[in-house]
């Protein structure tokens, strides 16, 4: 159960993407497991991570290097804490984009305690020099830092206390070999099946005082998009919903009243998603059609449609990439209650990608 790590600013108003301002992130951050029995889902992340702090543990030493991959929300900085928590070790928290220098790095590094975990969110963002300074520092447990400028520049070599680097990335292809080959331990967070997020709800109920029955818990897996972090947060939601409008009890119906009322629908979708659903079908015909006009289409960012709205999208078969443009699939015409349109000899090319 996890729902953690920050994500892009430009979906920072959705509800199913909002990281959230400080009061929902001080909720999620006790609602988070604090040890790997606590923890739902990811059943074999669970088990060969455990397997490799048991054996750090049995051996009295520091921890491999962590390498976590996957989508935002699905728990990597929680599995940061709970390794700190089950090596019984201070955790250190860091960003990717907030190390630009390898001095940045090295004054990290350098105050680091033994067996300390440092967590590197985003760590595919952080500058190449620093990346190049950190080879050493995993390897090695030592840095080079330069004295000076030009010839006389020195290289003094700083000894670190072993520590436990755990890395997390949301694309893990932009890593570079040698600093992905340096992990000790790497892992894939897969989506969360319906199941499992109803068991996060269940917990998460039981952690905020709410009754809610299994339909309830049920609806709102269903619209989390495999996600725990959405799942908590549509939780909460539905349960200002049903202590306002209701008698505080969430119910399937009051869940679907509440995530209608913020525009949540049975698949998961929100206003920007079924927004790029509704220009591409309403004004493209279906497509293909250029991100750019797409982006325009519906007043956001190119970025924002290509890294909020658009992995969803393809991930649930209703919209896909192709060499012309983005182009919906029929299950999009289906879903928003649309007809496609006649295959015609002067078509858009639609009906020839899916055999409409």
């Amino acid at each position: 159960m996890n729902w953690d790590e920050p994500i892009d600013d430009a979906g920072a108003e959705r509800l199913v993407g909002a990281a959230g301002d400080r009061e929902e992130q001080a909720v999620e951050a006790a609602l988070r497991p604090k040890d790997l029995g606590e923890f739902i889902g990811q059943e074999k992340v669970r088990e060969q991570l455990d397997l490799v702090l048991r054996a750090a543990r049995a051996r009295g030493a520091t921890a491999d290097h962590v390498l976590l991959s996957g989508a935002p929300g699905l728990g990597k900085t929680t599995l940061s804490m709970i390794i700190a928590a089950e090596m019984e070790a201070p955790i250190r928290i860091t960003s990717g984009p907030a190390i630009q220098h390898a001095g940045d790095l090295a004054a990290i590094l350098s105050s680091l305690q033994e067996g300390e975990v440092l967590f590197l969110d985003e760590i595919h963002r952080m500058s190449r020099p620093a990346e190049e300074m950190l080879y050493m520092a995993m390897e090695d447990f030592r840095v080079d830092v330069i004295v000076g400028k030009g010839p006389g520049a020195t290289a003094i070599p700083l000894e670190l206390p072993p520590f436990t680097l755990v890395g997390a990335t949301t694309r893990a292809g932009l890593l570079p070999p040698p600093l992905r080959d340096r992990f000790g331990f790497t892992a894939h967070m897969e989506f969360y099946e319906p199941a499992e997020l109803e068991r996060v709800i269940h917990r998460s109920a039981n952690l905020l005082d709410l009754e809610i029955d299994a339909e309830g818990a049920a609806e709102i897996a269903g619209r989390s998009r495999g996600t725990p972090r959405i799942a908590n947060r549509l939780l909460r939601r539905v349960r200002d919903y049903a202590q306002v409008k209701a008698d505080g009890i969430i119910t399937q119906d009051i869940a679907r009243a509440a995530l209608a009322v913020y525009e949540v629908d049975s698949r998961g979708l929100d206003r920007l998603d079924r927004g790029v659903l509704e220009a591409l079908l309403k004004l493209f015909g279906g497509g293909p059609v250029g991100l750019s006009t797409l982006a325009v289409a519906v007043g956001e960012e190119r970025e924002t449609v290509e890294e909020v709205a658009e992995p969803f999208l393809v991930r649930e078969g209703l919209l896909a990439r192709t060499p012309r443009g983005r182009v919906a699939t029929p299950a999009a015409w289906v879903h928003l209650g649309l007809t496609p349109p006649q295959a015609s000899t002067g078509g858009n090319g639609q009906q020839d990608l899916f055999g409409a």
